[in-house]
């Protein structure tokens, strides 16, 4: 199977600092990749230049073979790579229908090609309609998105990056300020999504017991490095994942790797 996104040789510094440090690697579809490491380990960095936000310094980004290092951002999203962010990016005086007909003008802007993959692409409010169910958001249906609780306002995000169908979804913390008891649940409509449309995801997640639970791959980032690439088990069981990432010598079946 074929790299749907690859990166060679990435390299980001701001002044002295690096940010990221010769990144290779290559994303098959299909799959969920995790992303772990401390604050400021690279991992954001690392999706804000997939999707044009930065730039490499050296080094390029490529996706179903093309060099998208020099596309803007709007124009990489053409393409069918889109993310949520860690701060939910919604138009907060909107509804949560508006916000999701915002998703869909996307994918209309996008000329014919690539609209067509989208589901009702010829039926705006349809695509909406199919996302609120989908995303178990229909009760929020004409609330502002500024009221919503944190969990839903993820959810919204999530949903408005899924509306425009992309080929290659990424999620920068999707369970942060989620409570306890909401994280699987928001995790289970998300992978299902993804599993119905075949998305790639890349996410980053600081949860333990959500990136074992989900992902078929980890990268551990330790000061702009990849520095293990593998299988969630393997990865989290590295003695350097655990020293840097981690923060404690503990095998993931301990609970105590969770928290």
């Amino acid at each position: 199977m074929g790299a749907v996104l690859e990166a060679r040789n990435v390299n980001k510094n701001f002044g002295a600092v690096t940010a990221a440090a010769d990144i290779s690697v290559s994303i098959t579809s299909d799959t969920v990749v995790g992303l772990i490491g401390s604050n400021g380990a690279g991992k954001t960095t690392f999706l804000n230049m997939v999707t044009g936000y930065l730039k490499p310094s050296t080094g390029s980004i490529h996706f179903e073979g093309r060099d998208i290092t020099p596309l803007p951002p709007r124009q990489i999203t053409r393409l069918g790579i889109c993310r949520s962010f860690q701060i939910p990016q919604l138009f907060n005086t909107l509804s949560v229908f508006q916000n999701l007909l915002v998703g869909v003008g996307i994918v209309a802007s996008a000329g014919r090609a690539w609209a067509g993959r989208a589901a009702h692409a010829g039926a705006p409010q349809e695509a909406v309609e199919a996302s609120l169910e989908r995303f178990r958001l229909s009760a929020y249906r004409d609330q502002p998105a500024g009221m919503l609780p944190e969990g839903v306002r993820k959810l919204l995000d999530v949903a408005m990056a899924m509306v425009v169908r992309p080929k290659v979804l990424l999620l920068d913390e999707p369970t942060s300020g989620v409570s306890a008891g909401e994280k699987f649940d928001l995790m289970d409509m998300v992978m299902s999504a993804v599993r119905t449309d075949g998305v790639t995801v890349l996410f980053v997640e600081h949860d333990m017991e959500v990136i074992n639970r989900y992902t078929h791959r980890v990268l551990a980032f330790y000061e702009g490095r990849i520095i293990a690439d593998g299988e969630p088990e393997e990865v989290l069981n590295e003695p350097e994942v655990r020293k840097y990432v981690i923060g404690e010598a503990l095998h993931i079946g301990d609970p105590r790797a969770a928290s």
